[in-house]
């Protein structure tokens, strides 16, 4: 396997991880929130998204799906449209509420397509190219997919939890 194959099976796992935690729910369930301190599954997925999208967008020196295809409108949440959910409080992640999964679903699979473009050309060096001076050391592409991939997982794999944690309730 190549690296670019490499990186788009893993962001599929993502996907499919996301899919597996959304499809099928209501409302109610997407914004339910186990207890008023927790993360909601509609949170976690649109926060993952946006991180995706920032991310991807910046490495590859495109605009955001967010903002270019119209999705900050079609949410249309109390916050700055650039906020990608990183140090929300409380009260703004009880902001974040969607009124059906394929509004979460339709945002994510336009950043996983645009993601899975992106890396379908990469190989090698190319993920030795410094993204980001403001760490020391600098962050790297490769450092810094490895990076949303592990995220995307870690939220993907809390939306699944909550989903249990309701569907058991």
């Amino acid at each position: 396997m190549n690296t670019a194959g490499m990186l788009a099976e893993a962001f599929d796992r993502v996907g499919e991880t996301v899919h597996a935690a959304v499809e099928g729910l209501t409302p109610d369930d997407l914004n339910a929130r186990v207890d008023a301190g927790a993360n909601s599954i509609s949170w976690l997925i649109w926060h993952l998204t946006r991180v995706q999208d920032d991310h991807i967008a910046d490495a590859a020196g495109t605009g955001q799906i967010w903002l270019t295809e119209g999705w900050a409108d079609r949410f249309g949440l109390p916050f700055d449209e650039t906020a990608t959910g990183y140090g929300h409080s409380s009260a703004e992640v009880a902001a974040v509420r969607v009124d059906a999964a394929e509004l979460l679903l339709g945002y994510f699979d336009a950043v996983h397509e645009r993601t899975l473009d992106f890396v379908a050309g990469l190989e090698g060096h190319a993920l030795d190219r410094i993204v980001d001076q403001g760490w020391s050391p600098p962050v790297t592409l490769g450092v810094r997919l490895i990076s949303v991939i592990a995220e995307d997982l870690q939220h993907a794999g809390q939306a699944a939890y909550v989903r249990g944690m309701l569907e058991r309730g």
